[in-house]
């Protein structure tokens, strides 16, 4: 048994140096990127089928939009890490984009192709506290080292779900990350015959967004998705505590 410990004790000795060579290649091996960002879909229950392509159709624009490319490439580093999550009760959340680099507008086009690929999903109720835990998780476990990381959040209704958003919001917050919001003001009711957009801004302003420079940006109706979008993204990727006064075109 002594010769067994003693020959356990002197190959971790050996061992060590390894480890701790693999530990530092790891972070020597993040990739540099001006900034994460988690870009979080409303497709619960009460964003119809109609409204859900809007949606979808408005990140794909959006993304490739020349003043969102401009915003990009006028970073130190000039790319960001983008990935694209749909979310809905507390038990779904779906990367449909996993994590990738734009830094151009040729890999804007690529992400935007593999988005335009996938199947828009749907699933009953809204945990918008549920997606944050989540977008956290994500933020950690990936390979990008940045400044900055925010949450972007967009949808039709109130955290319905889960944990309360607040404190989701608080902890992720704590962790140096910045949730922006997107709150979606629909005058269409949805299949119960409610309107689900009413107090959302109010909602996302008091307990959803937080962290340094956090906003929202309202947006009146599914159709003017994607100018709003433009808007936002430009004031995000640039710097999210300046203000932008900016035009945007279909």
């Amino acid at each position: 048994m002594v010769i067994k410990a003693r020959f356990t004790r002197i190959a971790l000795v050996c061992l060590m140096p390894i480890f701790g060579g693999i530990l530092f290649a790891n972070s020597s091996l993040a990739q540099q990127v001006d900034l994460e960002l988690v870009l979080a879909v409303d497709v619960s229950s009460s964003v119809d089928a109609v409204e859900a392509r809007l949606q979808k159709q408005g990140y794909i624009s959006a993304l490739v939009h020349p003043y969102v490319i401009e915003a990009i490439t006028s970073g130190p580093k000039r790319r960001i890490a983008v990935v694209y999550v749909e979310y809905a009760g507390i038990s779904y959340q779906r990367i449909v984009v996993d994590w990738q680099v734009i830094k151009d507008l040729t890999s804007a086009r690529l992400f935007v192709d593999r988005l335009a690929k996938t199947a828009i999903s749907t699933a009953p109720a809204t945990s918008i506290s549920a997606l944050i835990d989540f977008a956290v998780q994500k933020i950690r476990g990936n390979s990008y080292s940045s400044p900055r990381a925010v949450i972007d959040i967009s949808g039709d209704g109130p955290n319905s779900d889960g944990r309360p958003v607040w404190d989701a919001r608080d902890d992720a917050i704590a962790g140096g990350i910045t949730i922006n919001g997107l709150p979606i003001l629909s005058s269409r009711p949805d299949p119960k015959g409610f309107s689900p957009s009413v107090g959302v801004a109010r909602h996302y302003q008091r307990y959803v967004i937080g962290g340094p420079g956090a906003f929202l940006m309202r947006v009146n109706e599914f159709e003017n998705f994607a100018p709003t979008l433009v808007k936002k993204l430009v004031r995000e990727i640039r710097d999210s505590s300046r203000l932008l006064s900016l035009k945007t075109k279909d």
